[in-house]
Order: C-alpha cells, then sequence, then structure tokens
C-alpha cells in the first residue's frame, strides 16, 4: 500500500498567522488542530482553517518541502495559498 504525506498551511481566522506543516494523516492532524486537542503554536494562535495542501508519496520529499515553506517569506506563502484557494476557503471539508 502506498503511503501519502502531505504539507499543509493552516491559518486563523483573520489570515494574521500561518502555519505550515506535515503529516502523513491530513485529515486526523487537521481534526486535531480544529479541535485544539494538542497544545502548542496552532492553539495558542486560534489555527483552525486548512487552507494549503500538497501531497508527496516520499517523507523526505515531504519534509524538504516543508522546510521549503516555512523558509520564505510570509508573501510566497500567501502566493501558495492564492494559487490553489484563492478565496481561502477551509479545505478540510474537502478532505
Amino acid at each position: 500500500m502506498e503511503r501519502h504525506y502531505y504539507v499543509y498551511i493552516m491559518t486563523n481566522p483573520t489570515r494574521t498567522v500561518l502555519y505550515t506543516g506535515v503529516t502523513n494523516d491530513l485529515q486526523k492532524r487537521v481534526f486535531q488542530h480544529k479541535e485544539k486537542t494538542v497544545p502548542g503554536f496552532t492553539e495558542r494562535y486560534n489555527l483552525n482553517k486548512l487552507v494549503f495542501f500538497e501531497t508527496t508519496p516520499d517523507v523526505k520529499s515531504a519534509i524538504l518541502r516543508e522546510k521549503q515553506i516555512k523558509g520564505g517569506s510570509r508573501a510566497k506563502k500567501i502566493a501558495l495559498v492564492e494559487a490553489m484557494n484563492p478565496k481561502w476557503n477551509d479545505l478540510y471539508e474537502t478532505l
């Protein structure tokens, strides 16, 4: 069975904070962010909206892509989100 790894961006209702993460179970991980079941950055800043994600079968590629996105400017992250999701809809419902 082929595994999938996801690089994703979450934001808060006012889009003032962007969080980039990586996971092998996107639906479960976003649920954890939304329900604040894991203490930390996303809980503290109310990051509950999935606005971007990419998938790859290779964990190393996913981690490298996460680092690339995290190392980019806010403007680059916004451009990435808007290329996939111009209205900044919560993509969780599409999973």
